[in-house]
């Protein structure tokens, strides 16, 4: 007899079982729920796209990262990196169909064939929300309070999103002589690792990388340190005067913006951070990250993140349609939550349990269950049968509060009994009042 295969995952995948399934579902749900509430309209795409729709979008480290292949029918395929480039190509693919502004709100797995690590993966879920059509402070400050909001559904406290604007890095660049197109993306790219490498990395990839001396990549390290706030940007800008004009209105921008979600009143949530970069090349206005402050878990990085990309629509069409969007990394999120021992294990767990006392039984167990059920609570059916003390246990190891027991005596009276498994009290209850009793005692 052969031997059997190993039972295995690839690395950066993972099972979800249902101890974690369970309030990943919920969290799902909750998402969803928000991003409805603010006027965002579900959308779908493929997994798979051709491999130029996706390529050339990220920029060179992004595009290494992209799973690609030759399908079947030798056409080169990727799967998504992202949800943001499939939305791009699908606004260029139904414009005529769509009514700008359109608001969408995309619930998918992505994978990248990245290093995996603590709290990242390979294939992992993101949630978007995006707004295309629209150019305005009023559009970023919406998908920053959605992607605030959607936080307080989930009950995470302790996060705090940090705000950048792209030519604040194209400005801050400029004062310090980087002047050249090229050089500036490499600055930013390497400043955008600036939490994984650190500042003597960065300082040497800009080095390598955008062919600066040593003197001056410290320079730019040092114009991005992290704790560089508003207070900071507008002093510089006071500074130069007219010598910087795309500094000074990414500034204004910020400004307009801070004001909308502080009138939204979750100015105590958002900080003005220099040292936010996001390194992919699609980016144009606002850039964010959110942190989980948590010292246990604040190593995980960002959990929520995004910006404006008013190019990339373009890229699939003649029309420039501008565009801002949020995604929440739901698996990483997940995992700090579970790391910190917030994340819910009771919903998993079955609340009712209907015990049989024999086959003869069996169906009128499941028309009471199916009662409940209707009534939405949430019951299971023994299907092991034997003794009712091994139908207990079972009970006790589903997590069931509450064990309904089914004999002939209760079916001929259409009763059943009803054992509190917290108080040990039992109650016989007729089949229409279980619903409402059962109910009462899950409360």
């Amino acid at each position: 007899m052969a031997a059997p295969l190993q039972a295995q995952t690839l690395k950066g995948f993972r099972d979800y079982l249902p101890e974690t399934m369970a309030p990943r579902q919920a969290m799902i749900r909750a998402i969803e729920d928000t991003f409805a509430r603010h006027g965002f309209l579900p959308l779908q795409t493929p997994a798979l796209e051709y491999e130029e729709t996706l390529m050339g979008k990220y920029g060179e480290e992004g595009d290494k990262l992209l799973y690609r292949f030759e399908d079947n029918g030798q056409r080169r395929v990727a799967l998504r990196y992202d949800l943001t480039v499939p939305l791009a190509r699908v606004v260029a693919q139904h414009r005529a169909e769509l009514q700008l502004p359109f608001r969408r709100y995309h619930i998918a797995p992505v994978w990248r064939a990245e290093k995996p690590q603590r709290g990242r993966f390979r294939e992992f879920l993101q949630c978007d929300a995006d707004i295309a059509g629209v150019n305005s402070p009023l559009a970023d400050a919406e998908v920053l309070v959605t992607g605030l909001q959607v936080l307080r559904s989930l009950g995470v406290e302790g996060a705090r999103l940090h705000l950048n604007h792209r030519d604040v890095l194209f400005g801050l660049l400029e004062l310090r002589g980087v002047t050249e197109k090229p050089q500036q993306i490499a600055c930013i790219r390497a400043v955008d690792k600036l939490d994984k490498i650190g500042a003597a990395g960065v300082v040497a990839e800009i080095v390598r990388e955008a062919q600066l001396d040593t003197q001056a990549a410290e320079q730019v390290v040092a114009a991005f340190a992290p704790g560089g706030g508003l207070k900071d940007l507008q002093q510089t800008v006071a500074v130069a005067g007219d010598s910087a004009p795309v500094l000074k209105q990414a500034v204004e921008r910020l400004e307009a913006v801070l004001a909308l979600v502080a009138a939204a009143g979750l100015a105590d949530l958002i900080t003005v951070d220099v040292s936010i970069a996001r390194g992919l090349d699609y980016y144009t206005g606002i850039i964010y990250e959110t942190r989980l402050t948590d010292p246990k878990v604040a190593s995980m990085g960002a959990v929520m993140s995004g910006g404006r990309y008013d190019g990339l629509i373009g890229l699939f069409s003649k029309e420039q349609v501008p565009a801002v969007g949020i995604s929440l990394g739901l698996d990483r999120l997940l995992a700090a939550l579970q790391e910190l021992g917030l994340l819910p294990t009771h919903l998993a767990r079955v609340p009712v349990y209907v015990a049989v006392m024999d086959s003869q039984v069996a169906g009128h167990a499941l028309h009471v269950a199916g009662l409940l059920r209707a009534a939405g609570l949430r019951a299971e059916v023994d299907l092991g049968g034997g003794k009712l003390g091994k139908q207990f246990e079972r009970a006790s190891k589903r997590g069931a509060q509450v064990v309904l027991v089914l004999g002939s005596d209760e079916v001929a009276s259409q009763s059943a009994v009803v054992k509190d498994l917290g108080s040990g009290q039992q109650t016989p209850v007729s089949w229409t009042e279980l619903p409402a009793f059962v109910a009462s005692l899950l409360t």
